[in-house]
């Protein structure tokens, strides 16, 4: 069996030899093959020659093209900010301060997504036959946000009507995105909407569930299979994302497989994830992330309607020795697991010294972060938090971290963060993933300045 065929076979409920294995390789194929992100990202040549090189490394079942949730947008109007070894990162919002409704879709000779497209031909050509090729695209939430800014949050208390209507052009955008990507051979549509993880099952409901609807259901008459991709804790809207149509729902670290997958089962829905992309692929050994893979197949109760997937878009600078240790104990868990024999998979960490929450002379604003240049959902969070410090200057303190860096890993585990982005104030949680309001901020940091010292402990 082929690992498309293992692919196919999962996502039309069919029985397979083994659990499929999809790593999630988009800036970190660039490394790969000796490039920055940026190249692997604007030139076309270079893109391939990296996705040649995931496919022979790491034997993936299923294989994303690239990974960039900012191509759309950019093609919208949006100015990115580009990086060596991470995604770019959307730095402006042409809807900010208006309440028009663009009309413009993107066209298939546009931008990079013309690049994208090109180089998805080619890979369907090389390895399409044997490895399933998945598109990845915007979804129609965070794309809203990348046009809108900060705002869109406000809108949806303040004016529903406009933002359905956003959402609704949003999802044109996607639907069309979605057939050039079939018509370029992708197996598989992935809907990647990471700012699902910040609102509720109700506000879902209200504004996203119908849309999502739709766009599956295009999908699916094209001939091809989806994927509804959230990063964060998107837990809440499990199962509310199930009911939307979609083939398969692929989920990070932030939710536990075994939990999502009763739910997902439950709904006849393909589970995919969820290997962590920093505590494990980045900083851990070779045998922690073999460890990991087994224990994580070991805590589920039958592994129908799976598969395995690192839990986003791997860091650049992942080791590929640990991907390969992945691969391996997804493809021979049993050898892998006699191999390591008891224990269950730990990594060290070093020790951290927590502030002096008791003690603080002006309001500390803590950001949480898994890495607010490849996550859409961090970079949001971080500008709320940088606005309000702009805003307060010297009168607050800010503080962040970054799970990608060991010391600040450690950091999240003594503080108990369990849920990210999150920004804490003064020691306490006061947003686990649900980006504020920029009134709403500025109002609680305002209120502990009006207090004084009544706001210590």
């Amino acid at each position: 069996m082929t690992g498309r065929e293992r692919i196919l076979n999962v996502l039309n409920q069919k029985e397979t030899d083994r659990i499929p294995w999809l790593p999630f390789a988009g800036v970190h194929a660039g490394y790969l093959a000796g490039y920055t992100a940026e190249e692997v990202s604007r030139d076309g040549d270079k893109c391939l020659r990296a996705l040649r090189e995931v496919n022979r490394l790491y034997r993936p079942d299923g294989q994303p093209v690239m990974f960039d949730l900012q191509i759309e947008a950019e093609i919208l109007g949006c100015d990115l900010s580009w990086s060596k070894d991470s995604p770019p990162v959307v730095i402006s919002h042409p809807l900010e301060g208006t309440c028009e409704i663009p009309r413009k879709i993107p066209g298939a000779n546009e931008g990079r997504l013309s690049v994208e497209l090109d180089v998805m031909r080619r890979m369907k050509k090389e390895v399409g036959d044997f490895t399933a090729l998945y598109g990845l695209l915007t979804g129609p939430f965070t794309l809203a946000l990348h046009l809108r800014g900060m705002d869109l949050f406000m809108d949806m208390t303040m004016n529903p009507d406009y933002v359905a209507k956003l959402i609704d052009y949003c999802t044109d955008v996607a639907a069309a995105v979605s057939g050039y990507f079939v018509d370029a051979g992708m197996d598989v549509v992935a809907v990647v909407d990471p700012l699902v993880s910040q609102i509720s099952p109700s506000h879902f409901g209200e504004y996203l569930e119908e849309p999502f609807r739709r766009l599956f259901s295009l999908i699916g008459e094209k001939g091809a299979k989806s994927s509804f991709f959230v990063c964060g804790d998107a837990f809440d809207n499990l199962e509310p994302m199930c009911r939307t149509g979609c083939d398969s729902v692929s989920v990070d670290e932030s939710i536990s497989l075994a939990e999502a997958k009763k739910i997902c089962d439950a709904r006849g829905v393909v589970l995919g994830g969820n290997i962590p992309l920093t505590t494990v692929m980045l900083n851990g050994t070779e045998q922690d992330n073999s460890r990991y893979v087994v224990d994580l197949i070991d805590s589920l109760d039958n592994h129908r309607n799976l598969i395995i997937a690192t839990g986003c878009d791997m860091p650049y600078a992942t080791p590929r020795e640990n991907v390969l240790a992945a691969e391996q104990a997804v493809h021979n868990t049993d050898a892998v697991r006699e191999t390591l024999g008891s224990g269950k998979a730990g990594l060290a960490e070093p020790d951290v010294e927590l502030p002096d929450y008791k003690n603080l002379k002006r309001p500390l604003v803590e950001v949480f972060l898994l890495d607010p240049l490849s996550c859409a959902s961090c970079s949001y969070m971080l500008r709320a938090a940088r606005e309000v410090k702009e805003e307060f200057g010297d009168r607050i303190d800010l503080a962040e971290y970054e799970k990608s860096r060991p010391g600040d890993a450690a950091r999240f585990k003594k503080m108990g963060v369990k849920q990210i982005p999150a920004i804490y104030i003064n020691g306490k949680p006061e947003y686990s993933s649900r980006i504020p309001a920029r009134e709403e901020l500025r109002g609680v940091i305002g209120e502990l300045l009006q207090k004084g010292t009544a706001f210590l402990h």
